[in-house]
């Protein structure tokens, strides 16, 4: 990346400036009240001026702020707080030593606190860093997604589409019929896809944020029920929600993408021709969605990682097809977009992909995060 000089920053601006004057106005009104209330303990109205000389290192920048601090706090002390009082008296037995302290004091804040803004700066550079990394590798992982899963079904279509064209008059009429049931099936996986990337892209336009809001939960999972059967129209699915009117503050087009995206690779990968389980249940601070097949599982050592991004090839025929997909890529991009969280596990008879969404929270938030996908 290429670096960009940085303008440098004044040596004693006008921010600074500021708040050495209104250091020295608070540090000097309370030695007043303190000398008035207490006159025979005075000694200490040093320590309000080291302790304002702590405070004004630590929100300005440099050592400058600080001497200057010091060398009207010594003159201060010296003309309002030493006898006699409102005359400079240099000639004052220790002057030059508690003249020396100040600023040795100074000196050794200032020189404390610079090193201490300049490792947070080296700190926050170097997360600034590996967030750039994250990103550029979350954008290589998503690419190589989407150049496997557009490169499988095209060159399906492409292939049942020339051997229909080539050989039409030479097909039996159930030949003809599987061919264009395969074009079908990938063009539907390529539509499937293509929403999913408009859903990343309608984020992305929205600078990584959602506009949220109040949905019905009931009609959410109606809608991508719905969906779901013009997709496939043999999905079976049993579906429970609570019988309460539930509302929720989400963006209903993506969250609705979320479980068209698990119910789908739930029915396509789980190998299984029971049901799909899917159901809602809630607390007082969240609603968690349920998508929970009766089939193969997923592999352990894919449960650490299967958001990540990582390319996958399964070891059956659908799964060999269209092995690693952006399916949960998407979906973790858009729980996260929304403040939510969203896992997988294994039980007893099969897996299960559950994501929760925080309640009550109606304004414009959130942060993207890592991606990938089950099939």
């Amino acid at each position: 990346m290429p670096h960009t000089a940085k303008t440098p920053k004044p040596i004693f601006n006008l921010r600074s400036l500021l708040i050495v004057f209104d250091g020295l106005a608070i540090a000097t009104l309370s030695a007043f009240l303190f000398f008035y209330y207490v006159p025979e303990n005075s000694g200490n109205i040093a320590l309000i001026y080291i302790l304002t000389l702590i405070i004004i290192v630590r929100y300005t920048d440099g050592y400058l702020p600080g001497l200057v601090f010091s060398t009207v706090a010594v003159i201060c002390v010296n003309y309002l707080f030493t006898f006699p009082y409102f005359e400079l008296n240099f000639t004052l037995s220790g002057y030059p030593v508690t003249f020396l302290e100040m600023f040795g004091v100074t000196l050794l804040i200032s020189t404390m606190t610079t090193n201490m803004k300049r490792q947070a700066q080296m700190i926050a550079e170097k997360d600034k860093l590996l967030s750039e990394t994250e990103k550029e590798k979350m954008r290589a992982n998503l690419l190589r997604a989407i150049s496997h899963d557009l490169r499988t079904p095209l060159t399906g279509i492409i292939g049942a589409s020339s051997s229909y064209l080539d050989n039409r008059t030479l097909l039996a009429e159930d030949e003809k019929n599987a061919i264009v049931t395969h074009i079908h099936e990938d063009a539907n996986w390529l539509l499937n896809m293509v929403e999913n990337l408009l859903s990343v892209t309608r984020i992305r336009n929205q600078s990584s944020t959602v506009h949220k809001t109040e949905e019905s939960v009931e009609e959410i999972v109606s809608a991508a029920i719905n969906r779901l059967k013009k997709r496939l129209p043999e999905a079976s699915v049993n579906v429970s929600v609570p019988d309460a009117l539930l509302l929720l503050p989400m963006d209903a087009i993506l969250i609705e993408q979320v479980l068209l995206n698990l119910l789908e690779n739930a029915i396509v990968h789980s190998q299984s021709s029971r049901p799909i389980l899917c159901y809602v249940d809630d607390d007082e601070q969240s609603v968690t969605f349920h998508v929970k097949d009766y089939g193969v599982g997923i592999e352990p050592e894919r449960l650490k990682n299967i958001f990540d991004g990582n390319s996958y090839i399964g070891n059956n025929i659908s799964d060999s097809n269209k092995g690693m997909g952006i399916g949960l890529s998407i979906c973790k991009t858009i729980i996260t977009a929304h403040n939510g969280t969203i896992n997988a596990k294994n039980h007893e008879q099969g897996a299960e992909f559950y994501f929760t969404l925080p309640k009550g929270e109606m304004i414009d938030e959130s942060e993207t995060g890592n991606l990938t996908d089950r099939g």
